[in-house]
């Protein structure tokens, strides 16, 4: 059956005995040794069922929903880039069957089996009271989509981990790590350093930066780092992960 409702409590609970066991609307996340990859990732499922919800639900009700919802939010800059497809609406992802009944804020680990049924989200059949309640969920939906538009989107960025290398052990670190944090641009900040022994007595600079990803080529800076020719042999990304 879908999701059938994502306004009501009841609806609200069926999404988040899906989000039980995933991390997103078709799918999961699996992390391999040393390096997270994901096998399944946002997706278009998840951007839909995203926009039918009027607010970020209720954490101590609605944990796994909830949880799911901020995970989502982040990746707003992105909605339109994720794959699969947008025209499908998010009535054709979830449960086969909904189990409503129990309040995940006062579940126990497992309830007492029940036979399954189809359940009428809006609790009528009458095709006013339907109505009604479609009505209702379109003006949420109409007050959440013009809440969104007028909010001023965060920039998006990334924490990067450098390692500038010098030409050997007599290079001045000192001198090295000042003309690198001297390198001034606007969505660049430097953070964090040390110095990581690479062998006969030479030592690398690890530095980390954060870096507003439009305003910041990781490329371009890597060449005025260059520049201190003096001091520096060469530079590498060994990390990068989104804010």
């Amino acid at each position: 059956m879908g999701f059938t409702d994502l306004l009501s409590d009841a609806g609200l609970t069926v999404l988040n005995n899906w989000l039980l066991t995933r991390s997103y609307i078709t799918g999961y996340v699996v992390f391999f040794p040393f390096t997270p990859l994901a096998s399944y990732s946002p997706s278009q499922a998840d951007i839909v069922t995203f926009k039918a919800l009027s607010s970020a639900p209720d954490a101590a009700k609605y944990p796994n929903a909830a949880r799911w919802y901020k995970h989502i939010a982040s990746y707003e800059d992105e909605f339109t880039t994720l794959p699969g497809d947008a025209s499908k609406p998010y009535t054709v992802y979830g449960p086969e069957v909904a189990e409503v009944t129990i309040n995940p804020a006062k579940a126990p680990e497992k309830a007492e089996e029940e036979e399954e049924e189809d359940v009428d989200l809006f609790g009528s059949d009458d095709e006013e009271e339907d109505a009604e309640a479609a009505r209702i969920r379109e003006e949420r939906l109409a007050e959440y989509r013009k809440k969104k538009e007028g909010k001023v989107k965060p920039a998006a960025k990334s924490v990067v981990t450098l390692d500038v290398k010098p030409w050997d052990d007599e290079t001045d670190m000192v001198a090295l790590e000042e003309g690198v944090r001297a390198i001034e641009q606007d969505g660049l900040v430097w953070g964090a350093s040390k110095l990581v022994a690479v062998g006969f007595g030479i030592k690398k600079l690890q530095i980390n930066l954060v870096v507003e990803d439009e305003k910041v080529s990781l490329d371009d800076l890597q060449e005025k780092i260059a520049e201190l020719e003096d001091y520096v042999q060469s530079s590498d990304v060994v990390a990068m992960q989104k804010l």
